[in-house]
């Protein structure tokens, strides 16, 4: 019995080790596999990312009240109607944009969602000073004066994007 194990005990030590050696290396293995994978998963988020941070840019930017005025107000157009199609449009613009909440920050897209009400609560106060059939010049001469101040929320809107950008691109 003692010859059996003089022969058995090195071999079972020999195996115990190379088994540990082995599931260390293919642990280590798996692991490099794991982060390589999430490294290519990570390289092609950021593109995505990025562009979404561009379509709330361009959002921001054709939400704005001097842009939208000139690009949807016609001669033929009353105070009413040029605030119809500014509340449409804006609404228009952030359902277009919807799906790029996927890939920003819960804090950002509240931000954009309060920037688009903000817009559409400006475009309805403005508009109820004045008489909704009348011309609209100076309802817009209004609004783009309002779109000029330092409290427009797009500004916060614009700095809140260009901040969370910086977390992927620094």
């Amino acid at each position: 019995m003692f010859e059996i194990l003089k022969y058995i005990l090195p071999a079972l030590i020999v195996l115990a080790t190379a088994y540990f050696i082995l599931k260390k290396f293919l642990d280590s293995e798996e692991k490099k596999t794991w982060m390589a994978y999430q490294q290519q998963i990570a390289d092609a988020k950021l593109p995505l990312k990025l562009q979404a941070y561009e379509r709330l840019m361009l959002f921001c930017e054709r939400i704005d009240l001097r842009n939208l005025v000139f690009r949807i107000q016609t001669n033929a157009m009353t105070v009413g109607d040029l605030t119809s199609s500014l509340l449409i449009t804006v609404q228009k613009e952030f359902e277009h944009n919807l799906a790029q909440q996927i890939y920003t920050s819960d804090n950002l897209w509240k931000i954009i969602e309060t920037t688009k009400d903000q817009m559409l609560h400006t475009i309805t106060t403005i508009s109820g000073k004045f008489d909704q059939s009348a011309p609209p010049a100076e309802f817009s001469k209004v609004l783009m004066a309002a779109a000029q101040t330092t409290d427009n929320p797009l500004h916060v809107a614009k700095k809140a994007i260009k901040e969370e950008v910086k977390l992927y691109l620094n």
